[in-house]
């Protein structure tokens, strides 16, 4: 007589282990949607904004990777009296050229205070301005 077949002896399913560069992939684009999120709040939403006059004593195009536009104002309050310094950054050309076609003379600067930016990328200061008028003749 024959033997009865036995079933073959179970054998577990192959466990699925989790790829490790997979998870870290995941992690990093996560990292990266999250930094680019927090950039694009920062640079939406303003803290302050206002406006300040003076004489723009320096205007510059700078940078290695990301050219930005870079100014100084100069503020006297008195005659005599030693100027505060305003530091500011630009990042429209349209805006950059009324800032230009206004050096040597008086002007008044309308600003945004964004705080918080992560890179100097954006501009080297926390003052982006966004229109320039001259003022008086």
């Amino acid at each position: 007589m024959a033997e009865p077949v036995k079933p073959p002896a179970s054998t577990p399913p192959p466990r699925r282990r989790r790829r490790p560069g997979l998870i870290l992939l995941l992690l990093l684009i996560g990292v990266a949607v999250l930094f680019v999120l927090y950039v694009l709040l920062a640079l939406r939403f303003n803290y302050s904004e206002g406006e300040r006059a003076g004489y723009v004593q320096k205007f510059s195009h700078k940078g290695w990777l990301c050219k930005t536009w870079e100014g100084e104002l100069a503020m006297v309050n008195l005659p005599g009296a030693m100027p505060e310094i305003f530091r500011f950054s630009v990042r429209d050309d349209a805006v950059a050229a009324q800032v230009n076609e206004s050096l040597g003379r008086r002007v008044r600067l309308h600003y945004e205070q964004h705080k918080g930016i992560p890179t100097s990328c954006f501009g080297e200061t926390e003052y982006f301005v966004t229109a320039a008028e001259p003022v008086g003749p």
